[in-house]
Protein backbone atom coordinates (compact mmCIF):
# COMPACT_ATOMS: atom_id res chain seq x y z
CA UNK A 1 0.00 0.00 0.00
CA UNK A 2 3.08 2.26 -0.15
CA UNK A 3 2.09 3.89 -3.44
CA UNK A 4 -1.41 4.63 -2.18
CA UNK A 5 -0.02 6.09 1.04
CA UNK A 6 2.27 8.32 -1.03
CA UNK A 7 -0.81 9.61 -2.86
CA UNK A 8 -2.13 11.05 0.41
CA UNK A 9 1.29 12.35 1.49
CA UNK A 10 2.10 14.13 -1.77
CA UNK A 11 -1.35 15.68 -2.19
CA UNK A 12 -1.43 17.03 1.37
CA UNK A 13 0.55 20.24 0.60
CA UNK A 14 -1.59 20.80 -2.50
CA UNK A 15 -4.69 20.21 -0.39
CA UNK A 16 -3.64 22.84 2.14
CA UNK A 17 -2.77 25.36 -0.59
CA UNK A 18 -6.06 24.89 -2.40
CA UNK A 19 -7.96 25.01 0.88
CA UNK A 20 -6.44 28.42 1.54
CA UNK A 21 -7.33 29.67 -1.95
CA UNK A 22 -10.81 28.18 -1.73
CA UNK A 23 -11.28 29.81 1.64
CA UNK A 24 -10.65 33.19 0.04
CA UNK A 25 -12.96 32.52 -2.90
CA UNK A 26 -15.92 30.80 -1.32
CA UNK A 27 -17.17 33.40 1.23
CA UNK A 28 -18.00 35.91 -1.49
CA UNK A 29 -19.00 35.61 -5.08
CA UNK A 30 -15.42 35.16 -6.17
CA UNK A 31 -14.22 35.22 -9.75
CA UNK A 32 -14.87 32.51 -12.27
CA UNK A 33 -11.23 32.33 -13.44
CA UNK A 34 -9.97 31.79 -9.90
CA UNK A 35 -12.44 29.00 -9.20
CA UNK A 36 -11.72 27.28 -12.50
CA UNK A 37 -7.98 27.62 -11.91
CA UNK A 38 -8.30 26.01 -8.48
CA UNK A 39 -10.29 23.11 -9.92
CA UNK A 40 -7.92 22.58 -12.83
CA UNK A 41 -4.80 22.68 -10.65
CA UNK A 42 -6.41 20.39 -8.10
CA UNK A 43 -7.45 17.84 -10.73
CA UNK A 44 -4.07 17.90 -12.45
CA UNK A 45 -2.38 17.41 -9.08
CA UNK A 46 -4.58 14.38 -8.38
CA UNK A 47 -3.94 13.05 -11.88
CA UNK A 48 -0.18 13.39 -11.57
CA UNK A 49 0.02 11.78 -8.15
CA UNK A 50 -2.34 9.00 -9.26
CA UNK A 51 -0.05 8.17 -12.19
CA UNK A 52 2.90 8.07 -9.79
CA UNK A 53 0.97 5.77 -7.42
CA UNK A 54 -0.13 3.53 -10.28
CA UNK A 55 3.48 3.13 -11.37
CA UNK A 56 4.34 1.96 -7.86
CA UNK A 57 1.42 -0.46 -7.82
CA UNK A 58 2.51 -1.86 -11.17
CA UNK A 59 5.99 -2.56 -9.83
CA UNK A 60 4.55 -4.08 -6.64
CA UNK A 61 2.43 -6.42 -8.78
CA UNK A 62 5.51 -7.98 -10.33
CA UNK A 63 5.72 -5.40 -13.10
CA UNK A 64 2.09 -6.06 -13.95
CA UNK A 65 2.21 -9.87 -13.94
CA UNK A 66 0.04 -10.23 -10.81
CA UNK A 67 -2.11 -7.11 -11.22
CA UNK A 68 -5.32 -9.19 -11.49
CA UNK A 69 -4.76 -10.96 -8.17
CA UNK A 70 -7.30 -9.94 -5.46
CA UNK A 71 -4.65 -8.31 -3.24
CA UNK A 72 -3.35 -6.06 -6.01
CA UNK A 73 -6.81 -5.39 -7.37
CA UNK A 74 -7.86 -4.16 -3.95
CA UNK A 75 -4.89 -1.77 -3.82
CA UNK A 76 -6.00 -0.26 -7.13
CA UNK A 77 -9.52 0.21 -5.78
CA UNK A 78 -8.06 2.05 -2.77
CA UNK A 79 -6.13 4.29 -5.16
CA UNK A 80 -9.36 5.13 -7.05
CA UNK A 81 -11.19 5.74 -3.78
CA UNK A 82 -8.47 8.09 -2.52
CA UNK A 83 -8.44 10.08 -5.76
CA UNK A 84 -12.24 10.44 -5.78
CA UNK A 85 -12.26 11.57 -2.14
CA UNK A 86 -9.76 14.28 -3.02
CA UNK A 87 -11.72 15.42 -6.09
CA UNK A 88 -15.03 15.62 -4.23
CA UNK A 89 -13.48 17.41 -1.26
CA UNK A 90 -12.15 20.01 -3.70
CA UNK A 91 -15.43 20.33 -5.66
CA UNK A 92 -17.47 20.64 -2.47
CA UNK A 93 -15.27 23.42 -1.10
CA UNK A 94 -14.80 25.40 -4.29
CA UNK A 95 -18.29 25.09 -5.77
CA UNK A 96 -20.41 24.49 -2.66
CA UNK A 97 -21.89 21.21 -3.89
CA UNK A 98 -24.05 19.37 -1.37
CA UNK A 99 -25.23 15.80 -1.93
CA UNK A 100 -28.28 14.35 -0.21
CA UNK A 101 -29.08 10.64 -0.57
CA UNK A 102 -32.46 9.00 0.05
CA UNK A 103 -33.11 5.29 0.19
CA UNK A 104 -31.95 2.19 2.07
CA UNK A 105 -29.14 2.65 4.58
CA UNK A 106 -25.74 1.10 3.74
CA UNK A 107 -26.41 -1.88 6.03
CA UNK A 108 -29.26 -2.94 3.73
CA UNK A 109 -26.72 -3.78 1.02
CA UNK A 110 -24.28 -5.76 3.15
CA UNK A 111 -22.79 -9.05 1.89
CA UNK A 112 -24.74 -9.34 -1.35
CA UNK A 113 -23.76 -8.56 -4.95
CA UNK A 114 -25.42 -5.56 -6.55
CA UNK A 115 -26.40 -4.46 -10.04
CA UNK A 116 -26.71 -0.67 -10.21
CA UNK A 117 -28.74 0.92 -13.01
CA UNK A 118 -28.41 4.71 -12.91
CA UNK A 119 -29.77 7.71 -14.73
CA UNK A 120 -27.10 9.64 -16.68
CA UNK A 121 -27.30 13.45 -16.74
CA UNK A 122 -25.04 16.35 -15.86
CA UNK A 123 -21.26 16.63 -15.44
CA UNK A 124 -19.54 14.18 -13.13
CA UNK A 125 -22.58 12.05 -12.22
CA UNK A 126 -20.72 8.82 -13.00
CA UNK A 127 -17.85 9.93 -10.74
CA UNK A 128 -20.33 10.79 -8.00
CA UNK A 129 -22.02 7.39 -8.26
CA UNK A 130 -18.73 5.50 -8.11
CA UNK A 131 -17.57 7.67 -5.20
CA UNK A 132 -20.80 6.90 -3.34
CA UNK A 133 -20.51 3.16 -3.94
CA UNK A 134 -16.91 3.02 -2.79
CA UNK A 135 -16.88 5.53 0.05
CA UNK A 136 -20.38 5.17 1.54
CA UNK A 137 -21.30 1.59 0.65
CA UNK A 138 -17.84 -0.06 0.72
CA UNK A 139 -18.20 -1.55 -2.77
CA UNK A 140 -15.76 -2.56 -5.48
CA UNK A 141 -17.51 -1.34 -8.63
CA UNK A 142 -17.35 -2.99 -12.04
CA UNK A 143 -18.18 -0.22 -14.48
CA UNK A 144 -19.41 -0.01 -18.06
CA UNK A 145 -18.07 3.23 -19.59
CA UNK A 146 -17.70 4.96 -22.92
CA UNK A 147 -14.31 4.44 -24.51
CA UNK A 148 -13.81 8.21 -24.83
CA UNK A 149 -12.98 8.33 -21.10
CA UNK A 150 -9.74 6.53 -21.93
CA UNK A 151 -8.37 9.87 -23.10
CA UNK A 152 -7.75 10.55 -19.39
CA UNK A 153 -4.42 8.80 -18.65
CA UNK A 154 -5.14 7.86 -15.01
CA UNK A 155 -8.63 6.56 -15.82
CA UNK A 156 -7.27 4.59 -18.77
CA UNK A 157 -4.52 2.93 -16.74
CA UNK A 158 -6.33 2.13 -13.51
CA UNK A 159 -9.62 0.94 -15.02
CA UNK A 160 -7.86 -1.31 -17.51
CA UNK A 161 -6.35 -3.06 -14.48
CA UNK A 162 -9.78 -3.48 -12.86
CA UNK A 163 -12.99 -5.25 -13.98
CA UNK A 164 -14.25 -2.64 -16.44
CA UNK A 165 -15.62 -2.53 -19.98
CA UNK A 166 -14.99 0.45 -22.24
CA UNK A 167 -17.73 0.44 -24.89
CA UNK A 168 -17.52 2.31 -28.18
CA UNK A 169 -19.94 5.25 -28.39
CA UNK A 170 -23.21 4.01 -29.86
CA UNK A 171 -22.24 0.36 -29.39
CA UNK A 172 -24.75 -0.80 -26.69
CA UNK A 173 -27.57 -2.69 -28.28
CA UNK A 174 -25.61 -3.64 -31.42
CA UNK A 175 -24.90 -7.31 -32.00
CA UNK A 176 -21.61 -6.80 -33.88
CA UNK A 177 -17.96 -7.68 -33.58
CA UNK A 178 -15.61 -4.70 -33.68
CA UNK A 179 -12.57 -4.23 -35.92
CA UNK A 180 -10.31 -5.99 -33.39
CA UNK A 181 -12.56 -9.04 -33.33
CA UNK A 182 -13.78 -8.40 -29.78
CA UNK A 183 -17.25 -9.56 -28.73
CA UNK A 184 -20.20 -7.22 -29.18
CA UNK A 185 -21.09 -4.77 -26.41
CA UNK A 186 -23.85 -6.88 -24.86
CA UNK A 187 -21.56 -9.92 -24.63
CA UNK A 188 -18.81 -7.84 -23.02
CA UNK A 189 -21.27 -6.42 -20.50
CA UNK A 190 -22.58 -9.90 -19.70
CA UNK A 191 -19.04 -11.21 -19.14
CA UNK A 192 -18.39 -8.37 -16.70
CA UNK A 193 -21.51 -9.31 -14.70
CA UNK A 194 -20.46 -12.91 -14.07
CA UNK A 195 -19.24 -14.12 -10.69
CA UNK A 196 -20.05 -11.00 -8.69
CA UNK A 197 -19.04 -11.49 -5.06
CA UNK A 198 -20.44 -10.09 -1.81
CA UNK A 199 -18.89 -6.61 -2.14
CA UNK A 200 -19.07 -6.13 -5.92
CA UNK A 201 -21.41 -3.68 -7.65
CA UNK A 202 -21.81 -3.69 -11.42
CA UNK A 203 -22.62 -0.18 -12.69
CA UNK A 204 -24.50 0.41 -15.95
CA UNK A 205 -26.12 3.54 -17.40
CA UNK A 206 -28.99 2.14 -19.51
CA UNK A 207 -29.50 5.41 -21.42
CA UNK A 208 -26.07 5.11 -23.01
CA UNK A 209 -25.32 8.83 -22.69
CA UNK A 210 -26.16 12.10 -20.96
CA UNK A 211 -29.70 13.41 -21.34
CA UNK A 212 -30.46 16.28 -23.71
CA UNK A 213 -33.74 17.20 -25.38
CA UNK A 214 -32.30 16.52 -28.83
CA UNK A 215 -31.00 13.08 -27.85
CA UNK A 216 -34.39 12.26 -26.38
CA UNK A 217 -36.12 13.19 -29.65
CA UNK A 218 -33.64 11.14 -31.68
CA UNK A 219 -34.04 8.12 -29.39
CA UNK A 220 -37.83 8.21 -29.67
CA UNK A 221 -37.60 8.50 -33.45
CA UNK A 222 -35.22 5.53 -33.51
CA UNK A 223 -37.73 3.40 -31.57
CA UNK A 224 -40.42 4.29 -34.07
CA UNK A 225 -38.20 3.38 -37.04
CA UNK A 226 -37.64 -0.04 -35.47
CA UNK A 227 -41.39 -0.55 -35.07
CA UNK A 228 -41.28 -0.39 -31.25
CA UNK A 229 -44.36 1.79 -30.95
CA UNK A 230 -45.21 0.80 -27.37
CA UNK A 231 -41.71 1.67 -26.15
CA UNK A 232 -41.79 4.94 -28.14
CA UNK A 233 -45.07 5.91 -26.47
CA UNK A 234 -43.60 5.15 -23.04
CA UNK A 235 -40.50 7.21 -23.87
CA UNK A 236 -42.61 10.18 -24.94
CA UNK A 237 -44.33 10.13 -21.55
CA UNK A 238 -40.95 10.54 -19.80
CA UNK A 239 -39.66 14.14 -19.93
CA UNK A 240 -36.35 14.04 -18.04
CA UNK A 241 -34.72 10.77 -19.14
CA UNK A 242 -33.72 9.07 -22.36
CA UNK A 243 -35.47 5.79 -23.19
CA UNK A 244 -33.38 2.98 -21.70
CA UNK A 245 -31.58 0.53 -23.98
CA UNK A 246 -32.61 -2.99 -22.91
CA UNK A 247 -29.72 -4.95 -24.44
CA UNK A 248 -27.10 -4.37 -21.77
CA UNK A 249 -29.66 -4.57 -18.95
CA UNK A 250 -30.94 -7.95 -20.15
CA UNK A 251 -27.39 -9.27 -20.49
CA UNK A 252 -26.51 -8.20 -16.94
CA UNK A 253 -29.66 -9.73 -15.43
CA UNK A 254 -29.07 -12.97 -17.32
CA UNK A 255 -25.48 -13.32 -16.12
CA UNK A 256 -25.95 -12.20 -12.49
CA UNK A 257 -29.25 -13.76 -11.33
CA UNK A 258 -28.05 -13.80 -7.71
CA UNK A 259 -27.59 -10.02 -7.47
CA UNK A 260 -30.00 -7.46 -6.02
CA UNK A 261 -30.88 -4.59 -8.35
CA UNK A 262 -30.41 -0.97 -7.30
CA UNK A 263 -32.04 1.85 -9.29
CA UNK A 264 -30.52 5.32 -8.92
CA UNK A 265 -32.08 8.68 -9.78
CA UNK A 266 -30.45 12.06 -9.24
CA UNK A 267 -31.07 15.71 -9.96
CA UNK A 268 -29.25 18.98 -9.42
CA UNK A 269 -26.85 19.15 -12.34
CA UNK A 270 -29.42 18.51 -15.09
CA UNK A 271 -29.05 22.00 -16.53
CA UNK A 272 -25.24 21.85 -16.81
CA UNK A 273 -24.99 20.20 -20.20
CA UNK A 274 -22.26 22.22 -21.93
CA UNK A 275 -19.05 24.01 -20.96
CA UNK A 276 -20.94 27.28 -21.44
CA UNK A 277 -23.61 26.11 -18.97
CA UNK A 278 -20.98 25.28 -16.34
CA UNK A 279 -19.19 28.60 -16.89
CA UNK A 280 -22.46 30.52 -16.66
CA UNK A 281 -23.35 28.79 -13.39
CA UNK A 282 -20.16 29.95 -11.64
CA UNK A 283 -19.97 30.77 -8.81
CA UNK A 284 -22.31 27.91 -8.14
CA UNK A 285 -24.21 26.55 -5.17
CA UNK A 286 -25.55 23.13 -6.11
CA UNK A 287 -27.87 20.91 -4.13
CA UNK A 288 -27.62 17.42 -5.64
CA UNK A 289 -30.24 14.88 -4.62
CA UNK A 290 -29.96 11.13 -5.16
CA UNK A 291 -32.61 8.45 -4.67
CA UNK A 292 -31.76 4.75 -4.41
CA UNK A 293 -34.25 1.87 -4.64
CA UNK A 294 -33.30 -1.74 -3.89
CA UNK A 295 -35.04 -4.73 -5.48
CA UNK A 296 -34.16 -8.22 -4.15
CA UNK A 297 -32.87 -10.68 -6.72
CA UNK A 298 -35.91 -12.90 -6.18
CA UNK A 299 -38.24 -10.08 -7.26
CA UNK A 300 -36.66 -9.59 -10.69
CA UNK A 301 -39.15 -10.83 -13.32
CA UNK A 302 -38.35 -13.72 -15.65
CA UNK A 303 -38.54 -13.56 -19.41
CA UNK A 304 -37.22 -11.04 -21.92
CA UNK A 305 -40.48 -9.17 -22.56
CA UNK A 306 -41.32 -9.01 -18.87
CA UNK A 307 -37.89 -7.62 -18.03
CA UNK A 308 -38.08 -4.97 -20.76
CA UNK A 309 -41.49 -3.86 -19.46
CA UNK A 310 -40.06 -3.85 -15.91
CA UNK A 311 -37.13 -1.69 -17.05
CA UNK A 312 -39.45 0.89 -18.62
CA UNK A 313 -41.66 0.88 -15.49
CA UNK A 314 -38.67 1.70 -13.30
CA UNK A 315 -37.46 4.33 -15.74
CA UNK A 316 -40.88 5.96 -15.51
CA UNK A 317 -40.54 5.85 -11.70
CA UNK A 318 -37.17 7.61 -12.00
CA UNK A 319 -38.66 10.23 -14.33
CA UNK A 320 -41.55 10.85 -11.92
CA UNK A 321 -39.11 11.29 -9.02
CA UNK A 322 -37.05 13.80 -11.03
CA UNK A 323 -40.21 15.74 -11.91
CA UNK A 324 -41.04 16.13 -8.23
CA UNK A 325 -37.52 16.72 -6.93
CA UNK A 326 -35.86 18.75 -9.64
CA UNK A 327 -33.94 21.40 -7.78
CA UNK A 328 -33.84 24.38 -10.12
CA UNK A 329 -37.12 25.54 -11.59
CA UNK A 330 -37.05 26.59 -15.22
CA UNK A 331 -33.88 24.69 -16.07
CA UNK A 332 -33.51 24.97 -19.79
CA UNK A 333 -33.15 21.96 -22.07
CA UNK A 334 -30.46 22.28 -24.72
CA UNK A 335 -29.08 19.99 -27.37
Amino acid sequence: MLAVSLFAVVTSPVTLLLAAVAGLVIPGQGSRPVRVTVLVIGYLAAEGVALFALAGLWVAAGFGRRVREPKHERRHYVCVQTMLRWIFWMVNHVLHVRVRVEGPVPEAYRDRPLIVFSRHAGPGDSFLLVHALMDWYDREPRIVLKDTLQWDPAIDIVLNRLPTRFIRSGAPGRATVDEAGRPDAETQIGELARRLDHNDALVLFPEGGNFTARRRARAIARLRRRGLMAEAAKAEAMRHVLPPRPGGVLSVLENAPEADVVWVAHTGTDHLLTVADVWGALPTNLDVRMRWWQVPAGSVPEGRDERIAWLFEWWREIDDWITVNRVAEGQREVA
